[in-house]
């Protein structure tokens, strides 16, 4: 049985999709936010969708979206959402983008939608009730070994910058059994049903990911920044892995070390 939140939430993602139809394909104006970011009429739009779902069932929780910023920061509840992660995906038309809607309580993350309309997937999770891709149970793989791990990477800029780090990441790629660079929320939808075993990334934002690390660890998985810390509001990293022995390898090949 769903709690009424993810069924909020779900909700939320189906009006976000209609949204995101209407505007796809239709060479939409583009402008660039002050981070250097694009932003386009569909962001705004599906976010505002969104965000009438969740307050309408919710008014006195607290919002964090990546359009519209906070709202009732000081609420018990608060519904973190990116409603076009992937707007460079989306402006050149290819469906590398997602809806992501997550809710913490206080400091934690327990609930996580993961909806990608135009590439046909999505996932969901909710602490406690385990993960789903498709509304079918998702678990990560046993892989516990850095040879036998398939490794997917992005947004590496930063760690291509710390010598440590991306000598570390060279050594991984050279011993893992394959690599690939899905990116976005597509390499964590196979993480959490066990089709690849370890993800890398640096430069994201915690709306970026939110909802994915609950359906990770859901699924079984390790998902925490590169220093080992929970997903926190503050996070731009990532090492999420199938299993802890991949995760703990993983984190010390990349020049950190276990908290």
């Amino acid at each position: 049985m769903s709690s009424i939140y993810l069924e909020t939430a779900l909700a939320a993602a189906r009006a976000a999709e209609t949204v995101v139809r209407k505007y796809w394909r239709q060479n939409v104006d583009i402008t660039i936010k002050a981070d250097a970011s694009p932003v386009t009429v569909a962001d705004v739009e599906t976010e505002e969708a969104i965000k009438a779902v969740i307050l309408k069932q919710f008014p006195d929780h607290g919002f964090y979206g990546e359009e519209t910023g906070k709202t009732r920061p000081d609420a018990e509840y608060t519904w973190l959402v990116d409603p076009i992660d992937g707007t460079k995906s989306f402006v050149r038309e290819y469906p590398f983008f997602s809806t992501q809607i997550a809710l913490m309580r206080g400091n934690e993350l327990i609930l996580g939608v993961s909806s990608a309309p135009v590439f046909g997937e999505y996932a969901y999770a909710e602490q406690g009730g385990g993960a789903f891709w498709m509304d079918k149970a998702a678990k990560v793989s046993r892989i516990d070994t850095v040879a036998a791990a398939t490794l997917s990477v992005g947004n590496l800029k930063t760690l291509a910058a710390n010598p440590t780090g991306w000598a570390g990441l060279a050594s991984m790629v050279r011993e893992v059994n394959r690599t690939r660079g899905y990116g976005d929320f597509y390499h964590y939808h196979l993480l959490a049903r066990g089709a690849i075993d370890l993800v890398v990334e640096s430069d994201v934002n915690v709306l970026d990911i939110a909802a994915l690390s609950v359906i990770v660890r859901e699924a079984g998985g390790v998902f925490t920044d590169l220093e080992g810390k929970p997903v926190g509001l503050e996070t731009t990293t990532v090492c999420a892995a199938a299993t802890p022995a991949l995760h703990s390898e993983a984190r010390r090949r990349l020049g950190y070390s276990d908290l």
